[in-house]
């Protein structure tokens, strides 16, 4: 899902007054972060300082995915998960690491389509 829309009627709220700068740009420190170290690069200007490239940052969830659900990903991680995994969700976030903008920008969803086996559990004493 494309939220191209969106973005256009946020930017047009803060342009407007209706919506001030510090609602549009408030990315966590985490968020941030994961800018840093999972990030790509845009050729985008940041809508908001228009002085700093936007950095995309893909959060992936879903319930195969355990304990990796909820963080942020590269491209080559996400291409090896898709191979590996039924089904997940891919969150692309656009991020000013400037003046802190974000907003989401795609959703799409991954994996071969076929659910993974689940392992029985142990139970004490096996």
């Amino acid at each position: 899902m494309d939220y191209a829309l969106q973005r256009r009627a946020l930017l047009a709220g803060v342009r407007s007054g209706r919506v001030g700068d510090h609602e549009v740009c408030d990315a966590t420190p985490y968020l941030l972060r994961a800018a840093k170290f999972h990030g790509r690069p845009e050729e985008r200007a940041c809508p908001m300082c228009r002085r700093t490239p936007l950095t995309l940052v893909s959060w992936v969830y879903g319930d195969e995915l355990k304990h990796v659900s909820g963080s942020a990903r590269t491209p080559d991680e996400l291409t090896r998960m898709a191979g590996m995994f039924g089904e997940f969700t891919v969150y692309d976030v656009e991020v000013c690491r400037t003046c802190h903008w974000n907003h989401l920008v795609l959703s799409y969803v991954l994996g071969t389509g076929e659910p993974q086996p689940t392992r029985p559990r142990r139970t004490a004493g096996q």
